[in-house]
């Protein structure tokens, strides 16, 4: 190298310390993001307060832009939050929703305290007159039609494990109808990936809002799970047979009079091969590893 390129590369050196810059280092790897959350300020009425779960049941107002005015359970995170509150009060609160979670806090009663706010009577329900199921009792041979427009009966299925649970595809609370969806996803995939696991197994999931969800609409909607054709299903049909088979496992919904929003409770159905209700699951704390092994056990069942 010669004398003078040498001495150049040095007086650059020294002119770039002591001016306070120094050379450009290598761009740094973005760091994750964040977990996406959308926040609402929202009214309601309380009917019920549940510490015990972490829980309470609110009547709430609509929530534009995210989901139709509804009777729901929404968790808190510090029960605390629930202290001097009562079933009958009007409350304003906030909601945080992300991808897979949801909850509320800053619950306030209003000033002045809403009075007569309680329901005494609810939309009208048209169901037959049927009896609750119990565990070993039989399935009723209920008939449907899934997301590709072919009529499904239970029967059908005689000698496979069957798990379904119920829901709305415009459900947007992540704590309720899409947990239910993408856990079953998860108990999809464990299933199949489960070495020598049983491979005589379904899943359904069915729409109790059959108006809007036609099968096309739950065609797309299984596309967006990322189901597995030959094990899960997405099932509408009538109205009356979706009611009766929900309430006879204890799947209570009803039509909010004051909009399109659908109240309802969550449960989950394992039936073994024999066609017999092997367990019936309340609420949405269950695990996708628990239903497996429910469904592991149906499909192991004695005929």
């Amino acid at each position: 190298m010669q004398l003078w390129h040498f001495i150049s590369i040095l007086g650059s050196i020294m002119l770039a310390v002591s001016s306070g810059k120094t050379p450009p280092a290598s761009t740094p790897a973005p760091s994750a993001t964040a977990p996406t959350q959308r926040v609402f300020q929202v009214k309601g009425t309380i009917l019920e307060l549940l510490p015990a779960e972490k829980s309470v049941r609110i009547k709430h107002e609509a929530i534009p832009g995210y989901m139709d005015a509804m009777t729901m359970p929404f968790d808190v995170k510090d029960t605390n939050e629930l202290a001097g509150l009562e079933a009958g009060d009007g409350i304003s609160f906030r909601l945080t929703v992300t991808e897979r979670e949801g909850w509320i806090d800053q619950l306030k009663k209003l000033s002045p305290p809403r009075t007569n706010t309680l329901p005494t009577t609810g939309p009208f329900r048209f169901v037959r007159d049927v009896d609750p199921l119990n565990v070993g009792e039989l399935l009723p041979n209920y008939r449907f039609t899934n997301h590709l427009g072919q009529p499904v009966n239970l029967s059908q299925f005689r000698g496979q494990a069957l798990a379904f649970t119920f829901i709305f595809t415009r459900c947007p609370y992540p704590n309720f109808c899409p947990l239910m969806s993408n856990n079953f996803r998860e108990v999809q995939d464990l299933l199949l990936k489960t070495p020598n696991g049983p491979t005589n197994w379904q899943l359904f999931t069915i729409s109790f809002d059959p108006d809007w969800d036609t099968p096309a609409r739950l065609k797309a909607y299984a596309q967006s799970m990322r189901h597995d054709p030959r094990h899960w299903s997405f099932l509408t049909g009538d109205l009356g047979d979706i009611t009766a088979i929900a309430e006879q496992v204890g799947e209570v919904f009803t039509r909010d009079a004051d909009g399109p929003g659908i109240s309802h409770n969550l449960r989950t159905v394992v039936v073994d091969v024999r066609g017999r209700v092997q367990k019936i699951i309340s609420g949405n704390k269950w695990q996708p590893a628990e239903l497996v092994e429910e469904i592991r056990k149906a499909a192991a069942a004695k005929e």
